[in-house]
């Protein structure tokens, strides 16, 4: 039987045309198998490692109109955006079509979160969106969620509609009365215990 563990994702990278880094996530296992005499070393431990492979992997994409490439020793499956790539990282013996699906869903999210405007100004002016929606894709390398619909769902900012309309706040004496007497009684409390 083969080794079955969670670790399915090594990285996930989002890199612009120019070759400059937008979003980078690398995952570290945690959690090694203790009769492990020596446990593999993180491939891309020092930020040195990671802007060379960023680099390297960028510069073999860039020209080429494929999705999946084998690099060194690690399964690169990208997509290309307007004006940016997303690339999706995993062990070279690690199952394609889930990472696919992982790019796949990770983007959608994406789209639908920017409105499908996936191009690097909306992308830098959401970030917080973005991470939020990598965060629900993929939790220390392994996927959580590979529905696009589901992700941007717990991610999305509420509805202009559904804020609190300050004006129907109604502020009256016995409002600040009761809110006055609220904060007396909690601090009266605080300095009795002590």
């Amino acid at each position: 039987m083969q080794n079955l563990q969670l670790q399915m994702v090594t990285a996930v990278i989002l890199i612009d045309n120019d070759s400059n880094r937008i979003l980078a996530k690398y995952f570290h296992p945690e959690h090694q198998d203790p009769k492990q005499v020596n446990p593999p070393k993180h491939p891309f431990a020092t930020l040195k490692e990671q802007r060379a492979f960023e680099a390297a992997i960028w510069e073999k994409t860039r020209k080429q109109s494929g999705d999946i490439l084998l690099y060194d020793n690690s399964l690169v499956l990208y997509k290309q955006a307007v004006d940016l790539t997303f690339y999706v990282i995993g062990p070279a013996g690690e199952n394609e079509v889930m990472l696919s699906s992982v790019l796949g869903a990770f983007y959608d999210a994406v789209a639908l979160l920017l409105r499908h405007q996936v191009e690097k100004r909306a992308i830098l002016e959401n970030l917080d969106l973005v991470v939020l929606a990598l965060d629900e894709t993929i939790d220390n390398g392994i996927v959580l969620e590979t529905d696009p619909i589901a992700i941007a769902s717990r991610v999305s900012r509420p509805r202009p509609d559904a804020t609190v309309n300050l004006a129907d706040i109604q502020l009256n004496e016995q409002s600040i009365m009761q809110a006055f007497t609220t904060v007396r009684d909690k601090i009266g409390q605080r300095i009795l215990q002590g």
